[in-house]
């Protein structure tokens, strides 16, 4: 069973994504918060495998509750927002979220999405992937990851994640079976202490691996 809490301002929709996920015969929800301040109190209390996490509520915003949040618990936050923008698809990921969607996805999407995040994937699709090249290209990077024991191997595999490219692309590119990719991810995670697929993207950018430009 997937614990889930939802975090969203209007009690309207957190009702709907309640009865939603609550349909789900391996999921269930075990609190909800209407602001940021709550949230992080939830999710203290209740121990959740996935946050769903609205980014715009009063008071304590999504963003700042991520961070909290993903440095406090070993729970997975699925961001959802109804706002499309380059800006809160960087700070949701560099706050530590796994995933990122819009609240009209479909709902069988959205119970996936939950599943994908709570099996340790990050929700990273190209498109997202692309936003976040372009968030890198016009924002400095505040910290740099050093990429000390990293193998040339691995940082050859870091550098199509950064790219989007799915463990089957790069799997072809490097010309390395599924297995081995997959390992060669599981050491990155490891060594670069990152939660998720999309914490390495950022890795990749904040080391200088990968450019904007490249």
């Amino acid at each position: 069973m997937i614990d889930v809490v939802v975090v969203d301002d209007q009690a309207l929709l957190r009702g709907s994504f309640r009865v939603l996920v609550d349909s789900a015969p391996d999921l269930r929800v075990v609190g909800e918060a209407g602001d940021g301040a709550a949230a992080v109190s939830v999710v203290r209390a209740t121990s959740p495998d996935v946050v769903l996490m609205d980014i715009r509520m009063p008071g304590v915003d999504g963003i700042t509750a991520t961070r909290e949040v993903c440095s406090s618990s070993s729970a997975r936050v699925l961001i959802l927002t109804t706002f499309d923008l380059d800006e809160y698809v960087y700070a949701a990921l560099r706050a530590g979220a796994s995933g990122f969607l819009l609240k009209d996805t479909p709902p069988a999407d959205l119970l996936a999405a939950i599943r994908v995040v709570a099996g340790g994937d990050a929700l990273l699709s190209p498109s997202v992937t692309r936003r976040l090249v372009a968030e890198f290209s016009r924002t400095p990077a505040p910290r740099v990851v050093r990429l000390d024991g990293v193998t040339e191997r691995e940082r050859e595999v870091l550098t199509l994640i950064a790219r989007g490219l799915s463990n089957a692309e790069i799997m072809r590119e490097l010309h390395l079976s599924v297995g081995t990719v997959k390992t060669h991810i599981g050491r990155l995670l490891h060594k670069l202490q990152a939660r998720d697929r999309a914490q390495l993207v950022i890795a990749a950018y904040e080391s200088g691996l990968v450019t904007a430009r490249s």
